[in-house]
């Protein structure tokens, strides 16, 4: 797994309706994915989602760019140091 980074992606759902949509993206990069962790925040009707990724960059930016396309969506990426 040379050239990989070790990222995490944190994604804010506010539009329920984009719940299927982040899954189906994230399932298309299932192979790069180390865990995730949901948490449904139902005070705010919001969900957030923490994936970790072991993934060349250019994968971590695609994924986190189609969950960011997605209504009612934001997700960012932070990388670890290490390459």
């Amino acid at each position: 797994m040379e050239n990989n980074r070790i990222a995490v992606i944190g994604i804010i759902i506010e539009d329920t309706d984009g719940i299927s949509k982040v899954n189906d993206i994230l399932h298309d990069y299932s192979d790069f994915i180390i865990g995730r962790m949901g948490i449904p925040y139902r005070k705010e009707n919001i969900n957030i989602i923490s994936v970790v990724l072991n993934a060349p960059s250019d994968k971590i930016n695609s994924l986190t760019g189609k969950l960011g396309m997605l209504e009612g969506v934001s997700a960012k990426a932070l990388y670890a140091n290490k390459k």
